[in-house]
Formats: structure tokens, sequence, C-alpha cells
């Protein structure tokens, strides 16, 4: 089985001298290898190539046989990381709780232990930010409006 100590150390010297950096690395019993990255100033599809090239080059295919993906942090997956949580300062986000508290609304604020959500209101009754500890929160997506 790839050593997913390898691929990890691999990765995060590839990423360590830019603003791109890793969301979530996955490797199954079959060696598929799942990577998924993110950037504060977003991932372009050579930015994924790029990677992919160096996780190939380090691992032997004679040794081990293996499936490589590597793919941007998609829009409509959740957030993990902090660092996507300040990135998305500005976005609206749909929030779930794990007590199910759902909440939908402008991330105004990622702090170190923390978000503050600023739902929509109204003129009459304008909507108070809402806080929420990184732990409490199950899932945090991005809403994308068309």
């Amino acid at each position: 089985m790839i050593d997913k100590m390898h691929v990890l150390n691999v990765i995060d010297t590839a990423l360590a001298s830019s603003d791109k950096f890793l969301v979530d690395l996955k490797i199954s019993t079959d060696n598929r290898i799942n990577v998924a990255i993110d950037g504060d100033n977003g991932i372009t599809i050579d930015d994924c190539v790029e990677l992919s090239r160096t996780i190939e080059n380090s691992l032997d295919r004679d040794e081990e046989d293996f499936e490589l993906n590597v793919a941007s942090a998609g829009l409509d997956t959740p957030l993990k990381l902090k660092r996507q949580y300040r990135k998305n300062v500005g976005q609206e986000l749909a929030v779930t709780t794990f007590d199910g508290e759902s909440i939908t609304g402008r991330l105004v604020e990622a702090g170190d232990e923390s978000i503050t959500i600023k739902p929509a209101g109204n003129k009459k009754a304008p909507a108070e930010p809402v806080e929420f500890k990184y732990s409490d929160i199950k899932t945090a997506k991005i809403v994308i409006n068309f």
C-alpha cells in the first residue's frame, strides 16, 4: 500500500512556497490516491497538473501501481479548514451544526476559534450576527447564486 506520510510530505514540500494548501488526502486500500487542494487566490488546472506530476514522480509504479487524482476543492464541497473560511469571508454560507441548527448568511468573520455569520434580514427586522465555534460546525458550504 502507498505510504500516506510519504505522499503528505511530497505535497507539503510542493505547496510550501505557494498560496496553495492541502484540503484533503485519501488513499484507499487499492492505492487510489485522491488529493484536494485549494489556494488563497484559487486553483488552476495547471496547479493540479503540476502537483500530480510531482506526486507521481515521487512514487515507483514498478514497485506499486496506483491511481492518482489531484483536483481543486470544489465550490460544492464543505469547507474543512480555517484557512478556507478566511479565504471566503464575504461569501454566503449555509452552516449546519451538530445540534441540527441550520443558518444561511454572509460570512463576516473567520477567527481562530469561530466564525460569524450575518443572516439576511429586512429593514424592519435586521438580523443579528451569529457566532459558531468551528467545533460545533457539522458542515459549511458556499451558497452558489446564479
